[in-house]
């Protein structure tokens, strides 16, 4: 009975081994830069399938490749799955890394032929593989909740605008002011510097001479004020995302030195227990 138990203690004490293995695997530098790699060659690939002329020379080839690769996804985040269980799925990056390679294995026919375009979505692994563009997508996502109040401030700002532009430009121009919404893509338009003097305020300018100082104060306070706000905020939050892992890597280094520490002290006293069994008993 006592082997028994001796044995089923051994067999999960070598399964949680394996586990642990795997784990540390997939978190190793060099298997990082192969999946880089493969993320790289199959994006390539699905580029060359929009290709007739490539596709028509080395279509089966190419097809081989993806496949391949694709296998290869599936059998890593299957062993993802079994070496870090629970955790897995509580693990945002590791569900999006599941849903990209999910998606490839849909039967893209029929009313999911869709999805067959939606297989380059598999080369955004890059951004949970590469530890700087993860950082700088955890500051975009950590930045959305502070955008809400800008995002409202430029909302605002757009609807008092547009109601002006539609009723004081909207009758001689109608095209571009004649109601709200046209206002609005009008605006929208000015806002990104596209072709604002030539389509709109010049034309404008011709019936309405000082329309030029609803324009540029429309510009000055949407382009180059709101919309740095914006990138004011993301940059703050790419920098606090640093910040917190690099707390968290101090904070992981200093629990692996007191592991260390605990062992190499548990470790002398091993040693000296050893050296005091050793030593003649008439000894001291």
């Amino acid at each position: 009975m006592v082997a028994e138990l001796g044995g089923e203690h051994s067999s999960g004490t070598g399964w949680q081994e394996k586990r642990a293995a795997l784990r540390a695997f997939f978190v190793s530098p060099r298997w990082e830069r192969t999946i880089v790699t493969l993320i790289i060659i199959n994006a390539i690939v699905l580029g060359l399938e929009t290709s007739q002329t490539v596709m028509s020379y080395a279509g089966g080839a190419i097809r081989l490749i993806d496949s391949v690769i694709l296998a290869i996804f599936v059998v890593e985040i299957s062993l993802r799955i079994v070496a870090c269980g629970g955790p897995f799925w509580r693990d945002g990056w590791s569900l999006f890394d599941f849903f990209v390679v999910a998606i490839a294995l849909v039967p893209a026919t029929g009313g999911f032929a869709v999805l067959r375009a939606l297989r380059i979505i598999r080369v955004l692994r890059l951004i949970s593989t590469i530890k700087s563009m993860r950082r700088v997508m955890g500051g975009m996502l950590a930045a959305i909740p502070s955008m809400g109040a800008v995002i409202a401030l430029l909302a605002l700002i757009f609807y008092v605008s547009a109601v002006i532009a539609t009723k004081l430009y909207g009758e001689d121009y109608p095209e571009n002011f004649g109601t709200l919404g046209d206002s609005f893509f009008s605006l929208f338009q000015i806002m990104t510097l596209e072709g604002w003097a030539d389509n709109f305020v010049i034309p404008v300018m011709q019936k309405h001479p000082y329309a030029w100082i609803f324009f540029i104060i429309f510009m000055l306070v949407t382009s180059f004020t709101v919309l740095n706000l914006f990138i004011g905020i993301i940059v703050d939050a790419m920098q606090s995302e640093q910040e917190s892992e690099l707390s968290q890597d101090r904070v992981r280094s200093e629990a692996n030195f007191d592991t260390i520490m605990a062992e190499l002290h548990a470790l002398r006293n091993e040693v000296s227990a050893l050296r005091r069994e050793r030593e003649p008993p008439g000894e001291g």
